[in-house]
């Protein structure tokens, strides 16, 4: 599917795409392209319905705490590899 922005930026997804994925996406700026990701309207049910009952046993709460920490370590390498990239 190809899509074109408008004159304000703005890429309007079709009806059945919205139908099928929802309403709201994550923005991902990749080296080579840009990708949409659905959110889903509960994020936790999501990861749940996701991995079946991976993580039945863990609380709510560890997960967020244990994600933020993944992410954090994410932009963290990101951003050095950025700073090398940069130096080299």
């Amino acid at each position: 599917m190809s899509k074109t922005t408008d004159e304000r930026g703005r890429i309007y997804l079709p009806k059945d795409v919205r139908d099928r994925f929802g309403d709201q996406y994550r923005i991902v700026e990749l080296p080579s392209h840009v990708a949409l990701f659905p959110v889903d309207e509960d994020p936790l049910e999501g990861l749940r319905a996701a991995v079946g009952d991976a993580f039945a046993e863990t609380e709510a709460d560890k997960l967020k705490t244990e994600s933020r920490k993944a992410i954090s370590r994410e932009v963290q390498e990101e951003a050095e590899d950025r700073t090398q990239d940069g130096e080299a």
